[in-house]
């Protein structure tokens, strides 16, 4: 295993000067936190859910987010025109698979949204991502539960089977794009202690993901800036409400020389 000098600091000057348009049909429980984190890397971020202008929308953005943490039938009905849009218009689009495992309809619809659209990156923790790749798992709501699999391997072998990224977050975030497994070890415990983190990192991976080509370079980067910024925050904070603040303000600050001393980022090979 190697460490790997990714362009991270280019990506996210990128992201600065583009100000890319990221469409979401997201969780209504942090579609605020999503939207806000998107705003502070330096995109624009949409939130349009009804069916009757999603397709405009998506038309007119850079990248798609879809997350299914608060859905409905007419909700996933809504994701797939977008995403339909935004396959037909060759922009990525982002499947953040919150809580599968845990109902039917959740995965239900998530292979609905995988086997009838394009989805160019599947992201989830441990137990959704085996879930999706069939392993026999059981997620508790929309946190992690134990999964006794190589997490390397398996988003090795579902990134070939589904054709597309697969980010896999947690303690150590794998991403894999079939070829090329990168970790990314960055980030703070507190993280765990607010709702929204992982919802958020789903928007940093669409963000990147809207000015880079390499999806498997843009999940690794936008993952790296946004710990980055949380072990920043970390220091800063008094409890998981400060942290929340300072994580915003973090990102908005972060510049070269700070991303290249802390960056966590290894090529497995």
């Amino acid at each position: 295993m190697s460490k790997n000098k990714l362009k991270i600091f280019e990506l996210l000057k990128a992201v600065r000067q583009e100000k890319p348009l990221v469409h979401h049909l997201t969780n209504w429980v942090t579609i605020y936190d999503c939207a806000n984190v998107v705003k502070v890397f330096g995109a624009s971020p949409i939130m349009a859910h009804a069916q009757e202008e999603v397709a405009q929308m998506s038309a007119i953005s850079s990248a798609l987010v879809l997350n299914i943490g608060t859905l409905t039938v007419d909700l996933v009905k809504a994701m797939k025109i977008a995403a339909k849009t935004a396959n037909r218009k060759g922009i990525p689009v982002v499947l953040d698979c919150c809580g599968v495992g845990a109902t039917e309809l959740r995965d239900k619809s998530c292979f609905e949204l995988l086997d009838d659209c394009r989805i160019d990156i599947i992201k989830g923790n441990s137990s959704e991502i085996a879930r999706i790749a069939g392993e026999k798992v059981r997620t508790k709501g929309v946190d992690s539960s134990q999964v006794e699999v190589n997490l390397q391997r398996l988003a090795e072998r579902l990134a070939k089977e589904r054709n597309c990224t697969v980010v896999i977050t947690g303690k150590e975030d794998v991403i894999s794009d079939g070829r090329r497994i990168f970790l990314v070890k960055n980030g703070d415990p507190m993280m765990g202690h607010i709702v929204g983190t992982g919802c958020m990192a789903a928007s940093v991976i669409g963000t990147f993901a809207a000015v880079e080509k390499d999806l498997c370079m843009a999940a690794s980067a936008g993952l790296v800036c946004f710990e980055v910024a949380a072990e920043l925050a970390k220091k800063k904070a008094k409890g998981p409400g400060t942290f929340k603040e300072q994580l915003f303000d973090c990102i908005y600050k972060l510049d070269e020389k700070t991303i290249a001393k802390m960056q966590k980022v290894y090529c497995v090979e």
